[in-house]
């Protein structure tokens, strides 16, 4: 069993989301589990009419500049993390109401026809299917599952769209407010019972 854990944000031994991926990973690891580990912040880049065009096409018929441009070669390789994986753990932090500018990004390049997700007569269906995700969701003020948190509802519906269907969110939220303490406590129990 392979669980792959993509963090995104820009903070690192005080960031609470990867606090939170760890603590997890931890626990699936003890239990015999490969740990495979994906910082957004350092590895990311944006989609390019290059690295789209590549996405396209077939990796033996792609032109020389498709095969070498290196956004195609990183969404082949974060598309192959993805389905290697049989567990997911996403640590994403809420920035200005929305996700990481890296974890969108990221979800532009994993989006692949064909490979992802394909096309349907009743619309699209994702191929990534029986696999678990885990979103630590941590934001300093917005309430997540709020009218203002554009992050987990766009989030679980893109896991959605690949078909990662079975998602669980284990939050802590308004941290830098009252009880900031007591949120990230209580997020970090969810974990310690958590049945994995």
């Amino acid at each position: 069993m392979t669980t792959l854990i993509i963090n995104a944000s820009v903070r690192d031994t005080e960031s609470i989301s990867r606090i939170l991926t760890a603590q997890l990973a931890e626990k699936l690891k003890a239990k015999g589990e490969t740990i495979v580990e994906r910082d957004l912040t350092q590895d990311i880049a944006f989609v390019s009419g290059v690295s789209l065009a590549a996405a396209g096409t077939a990796v033996d018929e792609r032109s020389a500049e498709q095969a070498s441009n290196a956004t195609a070669q990183l969404a082949d390789t974060l598309i192959k993390e993805l389905q290697d994986a049989d567990t997911i753990i996403i640590g994403a932090p809420v920035y200005n109401f929305g996700p990481p500018a890296s974890l969108k990004a990221w979800a532009d390049l994993v989006a692949r026809v064909g490979t992802t997700f394909r096309y349907s007569k009743n619309g699209p269906k994702g191929l990534l299917t029986g696999k678990k995700a885990y979103i630590m969701a941590v934001s300093g003020g917005t309430p997540i599952g709020s009218d203002i948190d554009f992050m987990s509802s766009w989030l679980k519906f893109f896991l959605s769209f690949i078909g990662i269907t079975d998602v669980e969110m284990i939050v802590a939220d308004g941290i830098f407010g009252q009880d900031g303490e007591a949120k990230i406590s209580d997020a970090k129990q969810s974990i310690v019972v958590l049945n994995v």
